[in-house]
Order: C-alpha cells, then sequence, then structure tokens
C-alpha cells in the first residue's frame, strides 16, 4: 500500500428532493472516477459525502408535508444514498450535516473564531410576519427581483437573472405561509469578518497551483473588488444553535456547517475504523468537487474559516470544479418538466451509460455541457457497443469456439503484436497521467483510443485464418481485455466487473492495481467462460419518447 493518504468529497446534495441526472455530472460522478483510480494506485483513500439538511427550505418543506424537519431529511437521506449507490457512486460513508459530529464540530469552530476577534453581533433589520409571530429568512419571503424584476423570487437571490441580494432589497415582499407584507425588525445577528482574510486568501490562491486558474482568477477579482462580512445568523429552529447564551433561539447559516461536515464526516469514518481522522486529514491531499455555482463558498469561506482556525485542519489541495449539464439545450427545470430524475433514468438504461456518456462530454472546466438524446444514443451504440464491446466480445468469443476457452500459447511477438503491447504501456501511463491532473474526459478519450487500435489489430493479424498469427493474436488480444478492464473501471465498473468474472480472473477488478494493465498477466491455459456481450445498442423505439418528452420550444424561465 502506498503511503500516499487522499481524502475526497462531494459538494453536499440538499436533503429535499431527488437527484436528477444534472446533479451527477459536475461532483458525484467525477468524485467516484478519481476515487476509484485513487484505490487501483494503491493510496490510501477516503470518499465521503453528507446529505445537507438544514435551512429554511426544508422548514417549509417538512411542514408542507406535516412531518418534523429531521423526520423529512432522514427520508431524502436514505433515499439520495439508494441512487447513488445504483449509480455506483462508491463512497466510503455517506452522513448527514444534522449528526451530533457536525453540531459539534460546527460550534467549535464559532467559538473559536468567536474568541479570535473573527466574529461579531450587531443589530440588523429582518422581514417579520406580524400574523405568523415570527422572523422570515430568506425563503419564506418572495417578491419582485430588484434588478430584472421577475416575479415570485425568493428574498435572497433571482433565479431568472442570477443576482444575489441581502434582506430588504426585494420589492413587493410577502410572506410565504399567509402572503402578508412582513415588517421590518431589529435582531441580533452574528458576522464573520470574511472582510479580514483578504491578504491570506489571496496568498492562497495564489500559491495553491492545483486550482483551475480559470476560476482563481475571476474569485481572485471578487477579493480585489472588496470582502464584506458574512451574516451568518438565521432566525429559525432548525439548524445548528449559535452557543452563546445570549444567541438563544437562533442558528447558523447552513454555508457556515455544511462545509464543515466534509471534515466531520470523514473524520468520523476514520476513527470508525481505529484511525486518527485529524492527523490522517492533516497528511493528506484534499480533494473538494463542487460545481460551479458554489465557488464563492468554497474558494472564500470555507479557506477563510480554516485559516481563522491557523488551518488546524487542513486547507484543500484542489477544489475540482466543473459547470452545469444542460438538457437537450436547455437548463433543468423541475417545475416545468424539463428534468431527468436519476432514478428514473436508471430504470430505463444500464448506469454505466450513463457514466459514460457523462465522462466523454465532461471537461475540466466551468464550462457547460449538453445532455442529447440522439448524442448519447450514438456514443453508446458507436463507442461502447460497436468499439470496445466488439473488440471484446470477438476476443473472448474466438478463444471460447476456437482455443476450448483456453488463451493461447504465442510465439515470439512480431511488430504488430509489439506495437499493441507498447500501446497497452503507453495507454495505462497516459490515461494515469489524465486523471491524476483531473481530466477525466481526456483519459477516457485515450482509453477508447486504445480500443480502436486494438479492433485494428484484431483485423490485421486476421485469427480467423487459423494460421501461426492466431494464438499470437488471441494471447496478446486477451491480454488487452484484462487491460481494458482495469482502465475503464473507474468509468463503467459494473461492466468491467462483469468482463472480469468472463475472464474467470480472481477478486474484484476494482482491487487490481492501475499499473498492472500495462502487463501481460493473462497466462498461457488459462480459462475463460463463455462470452456474453456486454453492451447492447439503444434502439429508436428506446429513444423515441425521450424525445418526444423534450422536444418542441424552449421552456420559458
Amino acid at each position: 500500500m502506498s503511503s500516499e493518504k487522499i481524502v475526497i468529497t462531494s459538494a453536499l446534495p440538499y436533503a429535499n428532493g431527488e437527484i436528477h441526472i444534472g446533479h451527477v455530472v459536475s461532483t458525484y460522478l467525477p468524485a467516484d472516477i478519481y476515487a476509484r483510480y485513487c484505490r487501483m494506485k494503491g493510496y490510501e483513500v477516503v470518499f465521503t459525502c453528507a446529505t445537507d439538511d438544514y435551512g429554511t427550505p426544508i422548514l417549509i418543506k417538512a411542514e408542507q408535508e406535516g412531518k418534523t424537519p429531521r423526520e423529512y431529511v432522514e427520508y431524502w437521506n436514505k433515499r439520495d444514498l439508494e441512487d447513488f449507490t445504483k449509480l455506483g457512486i462508491s463512497f466510503d460513508f455517506f452522513y448527514k450535516t444534522s449528526s451530533e459530529e457536525n453540531l459539534k464540530l460546527t460550534q467549535y469552530f464559532f467559538l473559536r473564531l468567536y474568541e479570535k476577534g473573527y466574529i461579531y453581533s450587531k443589530e440588523v433589520e429582518q422581514p417579520y410576519c406580524e400574523k405568523d409571530k415570527k422572523f422570515l429568512p430568506d425563503r419564506y419571503v418572495v417578491g419582485k427581483c430588484p434588478y430584472c424584476g421577475a416575479e415570485d423570487q425568493y428574498s435572497d437571490g433571482c433565479e431568472v437573472c442570477g443576482r444575489t441580494f441581502e434582506a430588504g432589497e426585494i420589492l413587493n415582499p410577502r410572506c410565504i405561509l399567509c402572503g402578508s407584507k412582513p415588517v421590518a425588525k431589529r435582531s441580533l445577528h452574528y458576522f464573520f469578518k470574511l472582510s479580514l482574510f483578504s491578504e491570506r486568501l489571496k496568498a492562497w490562491l495564489e500559491g495553491n497551483k492545483n486550482l483551475q486558474s480559470e476560476v482563481k482568477n475571476y474569485v481572485l477579482r471578487w477579493i480585489e473588488a472588496g470582502l464584506k462580512d458574512w451574516d451568518i445568523t438565521r432566525d429559525i429552529t432548525w439548524g445548528v444553535p449559535i452557543p452563546l447564551k445570549e444567541a438563544e433561539g437562533k442558528v447558523l447559516y447552513g454555508w457556515f456547517d455544511n462545509h464543515l461536515c466534509y471534515i466531520s464526516t470523514t473524520l468520523k469514518y476514520l476513527e470508525s475504523k481505529g484511525i486518527d481522522g485529524k492527523r490522517f486529514w492533516n497528511s493528506a491531499r484534499i480533494y473538494h468537487f463542487i460545481g460551479k455555482d458554489i465557488v464563492y463558498h468554497h474558494y472564500l469561506f470555507l479557506p477563510a474559516m480554516r485559516l481563522g482556525l491557523d488551518e488546524e485542519y487542513a486547507l484543500p489541495t484542489a477544489i475540482p470544479t466543473r459547470g452545469h449539464l444542460l438538457l437537450q439545450g436547455q437548463k433543468f427545470s423541475k417545475s416545468r418538466g424539463w428534468y431527468v430524475s436519476l432514478r428514473e433514468f436508471l430504470e430505463r438504461f444500464p448506469p454505466d451509460y450513463l457514466r459514460y456518456y457523462l465522462s466523454s462530454i465532461t471537461p475540466y472546466s466551468q464550462a457547460d455541457v449538453n445532455f442529447d438524446w440522439r448524442e448519447f444514443a450514438a456514443k453508446i451504440n458507436n463507442e461502447l457497443v460497436a468499439n470496445i464491446g466488439n473488440f471484446i466480445y470477438r476476443v473472448l468469443s474466438f478463444i471460447y469456439t476456437r482455443f476450448d476457452a483456453t488463451v493461447p500459447k504465442p510465439r515470439d511477438p512480431d511488430d504488430l503484436d509489439k506495437e499493441l503491447i507498447n500501446k497497452m504501456k503507453e495507454t495505462t501511463l497516459s490515461a494515469g497521467a489524465y486523471i491524476e491532473k483531473n481530466e477525466l474526459d481526456r483519459g477516457l478519450k485515450t482509453i477508447v483510443e486504445f480500443s480502436t487500435f486494438c479492433n485494428q489489430y484484431f483485423q490485421r493479424k486476421e485469427p480467423w485464418k487459423r494460421g501461426e498469427n492466431a494464438a499470437n493474436c488471441l494471447y496478446y488480444a486477451a491480454n488487452a481485455t484484462r487491460s481494458l478492464a482495469i482502465l475503464l473501471h473507474p468509468y463503467i465498473p459494473y461492466s468491467t466487473e462483469e468482463l472480469w468474472r468472463q475472464l474467470m480472473l480472481e477478486g474484484s477488478v476494482g482491487m487490481q492495481r492501475w499499473d498492472s494493465a500495462s502487463d501481460l498477466l493473462l497466462e498461457v491455459g488459462h480459462k475463460i467462460l463463455k462470452p456474453t456481450v456486454l453492451f447492447k445498442k439503444i434502439s429508436d423505439e428506446e429513444l423515441e419518447p425521450w424525445l418526444e418528452k423534450f422536444k418542441g420550444s424552449k421552456p420559458s424561465g
């Protein structure tokens, strides 16, 4: 086992609705591919996630469904984990921000930052509903956007123009519970002195060469424009209580506690294994996988809070950030039906089909990518089926039928055989190098190109002619199928495990060492099972309902 320690986290799904395929593209799938690869490299890997349980939307939803907030989030925690598991997301541990461990760590951070003078209190005006007798934070108030005029927007930001704003800025405000106009009422709030961290954040950003330059550069522009202190108080009942006597009845804003859950969840898992969690965290490479919509929180709030505790908990090595997924060129919209849930998708197609397609189209950048149903089918049919699947099935079928299911003994390799051996080595190195740099799409492209070469090799060797080329071809091609099983495993784990079973190799492909993909380890005389087709084409009939559902005009808003 390598001494290299790796901590991988994914942005926390909010516990108020099902996972859709748009959530998968930027965060959970890239993190899983990277985690699987790192395990195969022999690194000590901890891959964790949790549901984000606190906040106003949870309270509203729970009230609407007649549940307590805890009952409500428990349901979504269980449901989300089921859906992630079906997709093959291999978390070591999936927890929740409402855990006792996260509550304690969050309150510890608050008190330490407060003692150091990084948190202060002041009275602010907040909307208050006289009919319901409560303060109305964030999403309890709706009204008209002060920037673009869009109606029915929440008081903390506009979903149409994307601008965020402070309490009191929304026009024509009304209480979401009763519809009455709120009044302004003073409330004691606590603020984190984000402005004090400008220089330290700038130094960290400029000194960390692992951060994407495109993201880093505009975060630096935010710092240069001037950072504002951050209101970390909410006047609601559901959240981490502020641990001060004078703050009774107030809770911390969800963005104060949710990224601390990366730490509390990881430590909880490690300590359950008898490992010193804090020591592991502070000696590991740390990767927080996120989507571009939460850059501000992860590049400013998260490091500033850790800097405020003098890096008692290490800052991230990298924050891999990717763009959003569009559906047929348009933004996802659950309310308008422009939306595919992960569960619905996996009821119709194998999980590896979604994993393969999204991996192949998603670059390591903030560029949005588009899920197109016809392109999806074409990728699966032309690459997984006609390229990768075709090569594997032909090789194993020839061995099974022509050589009694036994890997034949080759003669000395000719130039074409040597070229295949070299391609195996080159692909293992280059695909691994791309994945190490989080360029997962380029890693997959390299592997697909290797499969294309393998098909060409098979055609040029013509093993059906039963000459001396046949044994050489099938020995080296069989080893190439073993190599493909390893190289493709981080991307399509269900299919590669099935291939490993057909090759009658011991254990799990996920337990193999990545570097062994370059070696000829499938021995002469090795027996294989009768092969079955790994991938089946997506038919026009299967595609038609989806094309019909998502045709027509652009959804408004």
